[in-house]
């Protein structure tokens, strides 16, 4: 973890980047995912996933406007998502990609407002409270508990 109260514009701003291309990441596999997952176990799970595809694309268009406002440039590229022909497979991996979104995003939050950019803060917890909803929504598809990162 980054020291919140050392960190600088800039760097916030490849953070924020790096949480960007989460997102576009999170917008392609949430897209492909719901149209690739078959069996009526799914079909709930499978319609979720299509509307995680749009909130996911309102949360970069939020960051890509915060980066800009920051002085940087957003990025265009996505971090890879990975393909399987298991639908659980498909589920925990998009898990596993909310939790670490969620993570970042508590992270995101405290440096922001380290720097005294509280209304991007704000930006930021309106955001992580639907991250929080998909990983409700995925742990509950899977069966399992809904992870503590807090201590991963």
């Amino acid at each position: 973890m980054a020291d919140e109260s050392t960190i600088s514009r800039e760097r916030l701003i490849e953070l924020l980047n790096d949480d960007l291309a989460r997102e576009y990441q999170a917008i392609i596999a949430y897209v492909a995912y719901s149209q690739v997952l078959k069996g009526a176990q799914y079909m709930n799970i499978a319609q979720e996933l299509e509307t995680h595809a749009s909130e996911e694309l309102a949360h970069a268009l939020t960051i890509s406007k915060q980066i800009d406002y920051l002085g940087g440039q957003p990025t265009v590229t996505p971090k890879a998502v990975k393909m399987s022909s298991k639908a659980e497979d498909l589920l925990r991996f998009d898990l596993d990609n909310e939790n670490e979104t969620v993570r970042n995003y508590r992270e995101r939050v405290r440096q922001c407002e380290a720097l005294g950019e509280f209304a991007l803060a704000e930006q930021i917890r309106q955001i992580l409270v639907q991250e929080q909803e998909h990983q409700i929504d995925l742990a509950t598809a899977l069966g399992i508990e809904v992870p503590d990162v807090s201590k991963m």
